[in-house]
């Protein structure tokens, strides 16, 4: 359930890439994928996005005629600034997968790449960037041959790596691989064949993708299991509609502070208003008293503003997937 994703810094003309660990965990729920940064307003509407597309892939390959008894989370560990973009989004979805079928994911990788909801992979940028930020680290650290980047096949004719990433990777001290479908990430980061389905529709014992239908049925049966009623009556709401977390009560609490987060700029932006005609009022009629007023009204304006984190969402400050 948890990943090495690959981000890229900007700081003005300067870019550089960085490894970010991305975690998810399963329960037992209703089909949906739950992307923290969004909850807490740190992520884009790319990236999130990003993960809803998740959820597409997620019900495509694994629900079918059924519905998923799964509930999932996703986070940048230790992000403190925003998240934008959908380039981490076949990382997110590769920690799902480990997380539902309880497989480990080798940490010496790190990896990049958007994913659709069909398992394919597309294209990303600032894929030189990434590629050399991880190199660095390892570096660092000491290069095994072990570790390495996994990057969307689209993205080899963008390649214009450095020298010494050139020679470690010619030496074998560092590998970068590529992929075109999610299956392919799948089998570089735990050791283990992904597997296709058989005529008969089943995933073959010992793959990635038999674990992960596996524990569904499991999570799928323990709620029939515990309250009939309640599984009879999810399974036709999950057949009529496509769970989405803007449903849940967390997302009403989001849009309500919206609300409430528009109305103070609204006021703030009438305060300064009356506050910047105060004092030119106050200058044009020589009234200091008015000019005074002014002020104060504008100050207060600036308090209103600030108190609202200027208004503005929380995007990406540099940093994106």
């Amino acid at each position: 359930g948890q990943v090495n994703g690959l981000s890229v810094a900007q700081l003005g003309e300067i870019a550089f890439g960085t490894p970010t660990r991305i975690t998810a965990s399963v329960r037992l729920g209703e089909g949906d994928v739950v992307d923290i940064e969004r909850e807490v307003e740190l992520g884009g509407p790319i990236h999130s996005k990003g993960v809803l597309i998740l959820s597409g892939f997620l019900g495509e390959r694994y629900g079918g005629s059924r519905p998923l008894a799964v509930h999932a989370s996703v986070v940048f560990e230790q992000s403190y600034g925003g998240v934008e973009g959908d380039s981490a989004s076949l990382a997110e979805l590769c920690a799902i997968l480990s997380a539902l079928g309880g497989v480990p994911i080798r940490q010496s990788l790190a990896m990049t790449g958007s994913v659709n909801q069909h398992g394919a992979v597309q294209p990303i940028g600032g894929v030189n960037e990434k590629i050399e930020g991880f190199y660095d680290v390892c570096a660092a650290r000491g290069l095994t041959g072990e570790q390495g980047v996994i990057i969307p096949a689209a993205n080899v004719r963008h390649l214009m790596l450095r020298a010494d990433v050139v020679e470690a990777a010619a030496a074998g001290r560092f590998r970068i691989h590529a992929v075109a479908e999610v299956d392919e990430a799948l089998e570089l980061l735990t050791g283990r064949p992904a597997g296709e389905r058989d005529a008969g529709g089943a995933y073959p014992d010992g793959t990635v993708n038999a674990a992960v239908e596996r524990r569904l049925a499991e999570l799928e049966e323990a709620l029939s299991t515990d309250d009939p009623d309640f599984a009879r009556s999810f399974s036709r709401r999950a057949s009529a509609t496509c769970p989405h977390p803007s449903h849940n009560a967390l997302e009403q609490r989001r849009m309500q502070h919206r609300r409430a987060r528009r109305r103070q700029i609204l006021l703030g932006s009438v305060m300064v208003l009356l506050g910047l005609a105060g004092v030119v009022g106050g200058v044009v009629l020589t009234s200091g008293v008015l000019a005074v007023v002014g002020f104060a009204i504008m100050a207060l304006a600036v308090g209103v503003l600030l108190s609202t984190g200027g208004g503005v969402m929380p995007r990406s400050s540099g940093v994106r997937p």
